[in-house]
């Protein structure tokens, strides 16, 4: 998409404030980077045996086992969110106000309340009613209650961009309503919106990160272990970091191909 379409070009001297912004923001962050640096430097925090434990073999599989649990949560609670999320967009977009006023109520309601409070009411709330959950699934249905709301607003939005010609054209071969939904809206949509749900599902596995509060052996909580184990919190902290950026580059490399893809296949001409 064009910019220029939702924003006035910039002018010349628009565009040199800008540049100056830039340079300025850019030295004043150069800047922060070279105080913490001389800062960790003196308190001995850049010294390379701090920095062994990343390479260590055994410390480096603890991290990477942390990383897999947080892949796992990620892919499980993706799987959930988004077979939720397409009920739930599908009973908001229902014409039964019986069925599009809960959902919607529920989108709603997810979709405003913090999941650390969500994640409280599976850890404290359901034990106080009787129900005990693994606490592999506190955190999943957490993350699902709160990222089902989102995904159901993404789907939502994919199946009114579809235009409703398709609709017409899918009732007038004689399909039922389920039908044109599951066999030419859905699909349709899920190609449009595949970037967002590959964005939505990088978000889902940093959210995965809450582990820690409920003692799952996930990334952030192996990196507080092995801080906690060697007394190098901060290359630990590093370390886990560094797992979290390769895997949301990786995803996030996914989503810019599929968007680069529809665009290729949009402009292509017929």
């Amino acid at each position: 998409m064009n910019d220029d379409i939702l924003f006035d070009a910039l002018g010349p001297k628009a565009k040199a404030r800008l540049r100056t912004v830039s340079i300025l923001c850019g030295l004043v962050l150069l800047g922060l980077l070279t105080l913490v640096l001389v800062k960790l430097g003196a308190s001995g925090q850049l010294d390379p045996a701090r920095w062994a434990i990343l390479v260590d073999g055994a410390m480096l599989r603890f991290l990477l086992q942390g990383l897999a649990m947080t892949l796992l949560v990620g892919l499980v609670s993706t799987v959930l969110s988004v077979a939720i999320g397409v009920l739930l967009a599908l009973g908001r977009l229902s014409r039964k106000r019986w069925l599009s006023w809960p959902s919607a109520a529920v989108i709603e309601f997810f979709r405003a309340m913090p999941l650390l409070l969500i994640l409280f009411f599976f850890m404290f709330g359901l034990p106080i009613l009787g129900v005990r959950v693994p606490i592999f699934w506190q955190l999943v249905l957490a993350i699902v209650a709160h990222a089902g709301a989102i995904f159901a607003e993404i789907v939502r939005a994919g199946i009114l961009a579809v235009g409703r010609g398709q609709s017409e054209a899918g009732h007038a071969i004689g399909l039922r309503h389920w039908e044109v939904m599951t066999f030419v809206v859905l699909p349709q949509a899920a190609r449009a919106l595949a970037p967002a749900l590959i964005s939505q599902t990088v978000r889902v596995i940093k959210e995965s990160s809450l582990g820690y509060v409920v003692g799952i052996a996930e990334l952030l909580n192996n990196g507080k272990v092995l801080g906690e184990f060697s007394g190098d919190f901060i290359q630990a902290y590093v370390g886990a970091g560094l797992l979290y950026i390769v895997v949301n580059i990786a995803l996030s490399r996914v989503a810019e191909r599929l968007a680069n893809r529809k665009k290729t296949l949009v402009q292509e001409p017929s």
